[in-house]
């Protein structure tokens, strides 16, 4: 605290008049009010709200300092700049982080809800991470008075058994495990006692904290951040909505038999008691689990791409909160396995004008048509920023020579470096308060999809091919619901897979050049390589494992019996003893080639 005393003497005479009686007025009301009060001071509503608020209040007053006073003087441009800037938002990030894990509730949820986002400094994001496992479950008792207080009965007259011990916590609620009295197993999503209060409270902290940032740095507006954890956090509240977008992505997901919701037991479901059928499975992202069970974690990985995307360009009714908490990966299914999406708390209807846009910018991705990445920018409202569009979502530059599964080249990579530079937190502020809700909410599920796929293995052309395959679908014409003709539907999964095929043509002839490429470049080391035998009695050494050698001297000798018993890790000679045949010389013994073996003139002249 100290330290954060004396940054606020130090930069407070470098602020205009008017913002430094506010700076001294607001720290020294939070200061006075966290010296004075414990940290478990009392369970008054009242006087806990005033604390947390105080604590907030202080944290971002000491933040606010610490940018001002580090960065003084400093031109942008500079390395130490970005080399402080660095340092700042780290400490910075720390700070936040001990804020939420004091406050907790929301708090905890708004640190998870900054931690998905790619567009906040890397620094927030990893450390704001830590939070995601860290909630401490509520008190049973008090959850056991929701409980009672929500159904109107006793936990024995509803439940043969009830474990007190939650299987899950997070930072609304805890789920337990319990058995209703006609045996069917359940999990019970319990709401922490006196949420609705404190979010008011606590979101209208956050409003006026963004204000305050705002007004000393102008460039920096997070409202539309606020604006979007508030919307989310007020869905997540209402039970009763929640089950009814669990049946609505059951619904559509009813004839897909790798996705799986669980029942929800309405009678013993209430604004804040959510009770559904209970799933057993481990998180999508846990390989050691996968590899345990034979699943291969690509195929998990290309499901879970696949199940979201559908979501996104077809259905236009999206779980927004695909965290590995939510997606459990069960070893029940046709295929050996299947994908249990749990918490629809958070879910959004597209519009469907929207819906279709999206699948069009997607389209335009693939095919790098950067004039219609334009014209899509301009409907969305960020024309301005069209060409960072293909940066967003493909990881390309909008003029990028790279194949579609590749990075981008070192030349793009420079050039990018240069764009970004010009680019001011004004210009961030501004896309990002331009964006679409239903912008937003895809940005934040894209993010968390990407971390789990990447934590499967799967390379990221995987989500791009996916992601191509059901934008195409998604473009198809609509069925007509009060038509039972079988033609239409064949004709709608014609035109799409149509769209498809041209995409996958694209790519393909695309990847096509990039591999031929690489090949030749291959070939004409490996011919190096040979050529430097030279004539006469000269060797080239390999020291490669068996599998990699038996593949390379079949595919130029033709002979592959000589191999089997050959060890793991040898040492070996390829040796010209004359234009006719050739020799293997293995640990001291050599194997003679047949006449009829490929002759190796065309690698050695």
């Amino acid at each position: 605290m100290a330290i954060g005393m004396q940054i606020s003497k130090q930069i407070v005479s470098k602020f205009p008049a008017r913002a430094a009686a506010a700076f001294c007025l607001i720290t020294a009301g939070g200061l006075s009010y966290q010296a004075n009060f414990p940290p478990f001071f009392s369970e008054s509503s009242v006087s806990q709200g005033v604390l947390r608020s105080s604590r907030a209040i202080c944290t971002i007053v000491i933040t606010v300092a610490d940018y001002k006073y580090s960065l003084y003087g400093l031109s942008k441009d500079c390395d130490e700049y970005r080399h402080l800037l660095s340092e700042v938002h780290l400490r910075s990030a720390k700070r936040l982080l001990e804020l939420c894990e004091i406050n907790k509730g929301f708090y905890v949820k708004a640190g998870q809800f900054v931690s998905s986002l790619r567009q906040v400094p890397k620094e927030y994001s990893l450390t704001l991470s830590l939070l995601q496992d860290q909630v401490v479950p509520c008190d049973f008792k008090f959850i056991k008075e929701v409980i009672v207080n929500n159904l109107g009965q006793d936990l024995s007259e509803i439940f043969t058994w009830f474990k007190e011990q939650p299987i899950a916590a997070a930072s609304i609620g805890q789920v337990h495990h319990a058995m209703l009295k006609d045996h069917q197993e359940v999990a019970i999503k319990v709401q922490y006692p006196g949420l609705e209060k404190k979010m008011k409270l606590d979101t209208g902290i956050m409003y006026f904290l963004s204000e305050f940032v705002a007004w000393f740095f102008p460039e920096y507006r997070f409202r539309w951040l606020v604006s979007e954890f508030t919307e989310a956090v007020s869905l997540e509240l209402d039970f009763v909505q929640e089950a009814r977008n669990s049946e609505t992505i059951a619904s559509n997901f009813k004839n897909n038999k790798f996705v799986r919701v669980p029942h929800i037991f309405w009678d013993f479901t209430t604004k804040q008691v959510l009770t559904m059928q209970f799933c057993r499975g481990h998180k999508v992202d846990d390989v050691e689990f996968l590899n345990g069970m034979k699943i291969n974690p690509e195929k998990v990985a290309k499901l879970l791409l696949e199940v979201f995307a559908e979501m996104i360009f077809i259905h236009g009714f999206l779980h927004g909160d695909p965290h590995p908490g939510n997606i459990l990966v069960s070893a029940e299914g046709q295929g050996g396995f299947s994908l249990v999406l749990l918490d629809h708390g958070i879910c959004k209807k597209l519009d469907e004008e929207f819906r279709l846009g999206y699948c069009q910018l997607w389209k335009a991705l693939i095919l790098s048509d950067s004039k219609k990445i334009q014209h899509l920018a301009e409907r969305f409202g960020v024309g301005k920023y069209y060409r960072y569009l293909p940066i967003i979502f493909s990881g390309r530059t909008i003029d990028s020579k790279s194949g579609l599964e590749k990075g981008m080249l070192v030349e793009e990579q420079k050039k990018l470096k240069q764009d970004l530079k010009a680019l001011t937190m004004e210009d961030i502020s501004s896309f990002m308060e331009s964006l679409p809700s239903d912008f937003l909410i895809i940005l934040r599920t894209d993010e968390l999809l990407r971390s789990a796929v990447s934590k499967l293995g799967a390379s990221k052309w995987v989500r791009l091919q996916t992601y191509g395959k059901y934008a195409s679908l998604g473009l198809s014409p609509k069925l007509n619901p009060f038509s039972d003709l079988k033609f239409v539907s064949v004709y709608t999964r014609l035109v799409g897979n149509i769209e498809y095929i041209h995409l996958r043509l694209v790519i393909g002839v695309t990847n096509m050049v990039v591999w031929m490429e690489k090949l030749k470049r291959c070939l004409i080391k490996f011919h190096r390589k040979m050529s430097a035998a030279g004539k006469g009695f000269q060797s080239l050494r390999f020291t490669w494992k068996r599998g990699t050698l038996h593949q390379c001297l079949d595919r130029y000798v033709g002979n592959e019996a000589w191999f089997n018993s050959w060890p793991d890790s040898s040492v070996m000679h390829l040796a010209r003893l004359g234009s006719d045949h050739r020799s293997v010389v293995l640990m001291g013994s050599t194997k003679q080639l047949p006449r009829s073996s490929m002759p190796f003139k065309h690698l050695a002249a």
